[in-house]
């Protein structure tokens, strides 16, 4: 996906992780304040995608970063919560 297309947000998202499935409501926060909304435990220092502590698994599903990709380094089907928003119903694994 090229920087300057923005990829409309799919109003609901589901995110399935350990075992719940978690409704995406407010495109306001990240994957991860939803995700601690919810009392998903991911382990992280930053907020701006700068450190990759709180990387995860993409599982299946599709994300956007809103406010630029992470300088973070993330690996094939990595993403970095902290920063970053479902496109469309995610699964992600946690390690």
């Amino acid at each position: 996906m090229s920087a300057s297309t923005k990829p409309s947000i799919q109003l609901t998202p589901t995110i399935t992780v350990q075992g719940k499935q978690i409704c995406f409501k407010d495109t306001k926060q990240t994957l991860l304040e939803c995700l601690e909304s919810n009392n998903v435990k991911v382990d992280y220092h930053c907020r701006d995608g700068f450190c990759g502590a709180c990387r995860v698994t993409l599982a299946a599903g599709e994300i956007s970063y809103p406010k630029g990709e992470p300088l973070a380094f993330v690996g094939e089907n990595e993403i970095l919560p902290c920063c970053c928003v479902p496109v469309t119903d995610i699964n992600i694994k946690i390690d």
